[in-house]
């Protein structure tokens, strides 16, 4: 997952699951019980960084990493855009 930070920084992962740009929160919580998410840890992972990249650019980027991660899979990530294509 990449998420969006002021200054179009774009970061994989994020420090809480609903900082996620496309990731369906309601998702992820649901793969994991209430203990679990009291107690859980997110690493981040800078893939790519820009500090004058559009917010179209940042979403082309985002997809471009969702698409090799495969993380719009559902048997493997959360991301639900851009569509699977198997």
């Amino acid at each position: 997952m990449l998420t969006a930070l002021p200054g179009a920084f774009a970061f994989a992962g994020g420090s809480y699951v609903s900082e996620s740009r496309s990731a369906d929160s309601g998702l992820i919580e649901a793969d994991f019980d209430a203990d679990q998410r009291c107690d859980f840890a997110i690493r981040k992972e800078i893939l790519w960084e820009s500090e004058t990249a559009t917010n179209s650019e940042l979403s082309l980027k985002e997809a471009e990493y969702i698409r090799a991660m495969k993380s719009n899979d559902r048997t493997i990530g959360y991301n639900r855009w851009p569509r699977f294509l198997g």
